[in-house]
């Protein structure tokens, strides 16, 4: 006969030791299970929505396909493209005068430029070609090749690196000495990939770029290829000056400033503006 005092002993010594099991944090025991928010949305940001404030206005010449801008010390640099007609420039601010200038073989259509010190850099788009000039004669010091289109360029001081657009959403990193590939990264905002990143300008340790064929200039984080800020730059131009303008391009930041330079290819003027907050 079944002795159901012993099996109700054994009953309680396995309970028992189910028990103590769990208390001692063996491997079988499973935890409560707790929402996980991943750690990216958690810290994420909203993009911060700028506006252009204009503070002074520049005549520029309306021949110029501007691709690329820079200011450095007093000096302003201007890159200008299509086939047979692009040069590197050096412009009077005030007056939009062209002091000295230097064409690029007639094969070749210039794009973006950046000044290191004594040197300029300027690219070309399908011609694979990079010209290290020198800052103070234009001249050509040597010719380095590269894969891919090129854009825009700038000089990221704060990593001693080249940053380099190509028309996709991709920004990639070059040694400032070699022009050697040292990394990339993808241009992202609200998660999705963005494309036609243009002509660059480094400030900071942050990447400011045109997007083509918009009047949107974006703030990009490097580290991440986050895009962290908007800026709106539309109605610069009157509607009979945008009749014979083309798209917004050309961006150089004012050293020792907050304020930048910004124009377009082909139009009529140069602006000096400041991003400010705004919808």
């Amino acid at each position: 006969m079944l002795d159901w005092r012993r099996v109700v002993a054994l009953l309680a010594a396995v309970a028992a030791v189910a028990a103590t099991a769990g208390c001692t944090g063996s491997r079988s025991a499973e935890p409560a299970l707790v929402p996980v928010v991943p750690e990216r949305a958690a810290s994420a940001t909203p993009t911060e929505q700028l506006r252009v404030e204009v503070l002074a206005r520049y005549p520029h010449d309306t021949a110029a396909f501007t691709q690329g801008l820079e200011l450095a010390g007093s000096d302003l640099y201007e890159g200008t493209g299509q086939y047979g007609e692009s040069e590197l420039r050096v412009v009077d601010l005030a007056s939009g005068t062209v002091r000295h200038r230097v064409s690029l073989p007639e094969t070749a259509f210039g794009e973006g430029i950046t000044v290191l010190e004594s040197r300029i850099w300027q690219i070309t788009w399908r011609e694979g070609v990079a010209y290290e000039r020198d800052r103070e004669t234009l001249d050509v010091l040597r010719e380095v090749t590269y894969d891919g289109e090129g854009w825009g360029i700038c000089h990221d001081d704060a990593a001693d690196r080249l940053v380099m657009s190509d028309g996709t959403d991709r920004l990639t990193f070059r040694d400032p000495a070699t022009f050697d590939p040292t990394g990339s990264v993808t241009v992202t905002r609200d998660g999705a990939p963005l494309r036609d990143i243009n002509e660059l300008e480094c400030v900071d340790g942050q990447v400011w770029a045109n997007v083509w064929r918009t009047d949107e200039i974006v703030r990009i984080d490097p580290a991440t290829g986050q895009v962290v800020a908007e800026v709106d730059a539309g109605d610069l131009l009157t509607g009979a000056e945008r009749a014979g303008a083309d798209v917004l391009n050309g961006i150089a930041a004012v050293p020792g400033t907050d304020d930048f330079l910004i124009t377009g290819k082909y139009w009529p003027a140069l602006f000096r503006v400041r991003f400010v907050p705004g919808s």
